[in-house]
């Protein structure tokens, strides 16, 4: 008799359900550290495990891999004050990452080859860079890493860019930190009200950016 190869379809299944079930019986037999036990056993390890964690953050977040789990995390281990402060430093940090890379490979690529209606949408968007910014930030249904690539091959100025990066994430991951630090407390219903309120003035202030205006767009630095 032939046994079936781990190449087959039904052994995948097979090593798949083999490979839950002992998840299971592991979570079930392993005692787990609660919230607050796990926030204790970071604060043991001492400066190391922000700055680590600040790093990794700023690095990962490069990626197209959403920073959400980040912030919760941050609000679990370190308390909604230093999670906050990592958080933001660490967002800020990545978001100059990819978009310097952007700016550096594309060259503003927007302005050069892309349709009319895009490099006239393009010039909206750079002529109020700041607002432009912002607003995008504010909006938590865009994605993190492939905002800050795309605002890298338009003519944003740096400044603009950072200032509205470090402005416009700060009410989101306000939220999500406080999520993250709930698990060791109690939920808030004004995480909703900051998720509902920000992301709407950020949609109105896109669509206020990408109305025509009779101002030119200002150069790259």
């Amino acid at each position: 008799m032939r046994l079936p190869s781990l190449t087959s379809g039904r052994a995948r299944w097979v090593v798949l359900a083999v490979v839950l079930l002992a998840a299971v019986v592991l979570a079930l037999l392993v005692p787990l550290p609660t919230a607050l036990e796990l926030r204790d056993r970071v604060r043991d390890l001492g400066a190391w495990a922000p700055v680590t964690f600040l790093l990794a953050h700023a690095l990962v977040t490069t990626t197209p891999i959403p920073r959400t789990a980040f912030s919760l995390a941050a609000g679990l281990l370190f308390g909604p004050w230093l999670a906050l402060a990592l958080c933001l430093v660490a967002s800020t940090a990545s978001a100059a990452a990819g978009f310097g890379i952007s700016r550096r490979l594309g060259g503003r690529a927007l302005r050069r080859l892309g349709p009319g209606r895009v490099r006239m949408l393009e010039a909206r968007l750079s002529s109020r860079g700041l607002l432009s910014v912002l607003s995008a930030r504010l909006v938590p249904m865009i994605p993190f890493a492939p905002l800050n690539y795309t605002f890298g091959v338009t003519s944003v100025r740096w400044r603009h860019y950072l200032g509205g990066t470090a402005l416009g994430l700060v009410p989101g991951t306000t939220a999500v930190v406080l999520l993250g630090d709930a698990v060791t407390g109690t939920l808030s219903p004004t995480l909703v009200v900051i998720f509902v309120v920000s992301g709407a003035i950020g949609l109105a202030g896109v669509a206020l950016c990408a109305r025509p205006t009779g101002e030119t767009s200002e150069g790259p630095e």
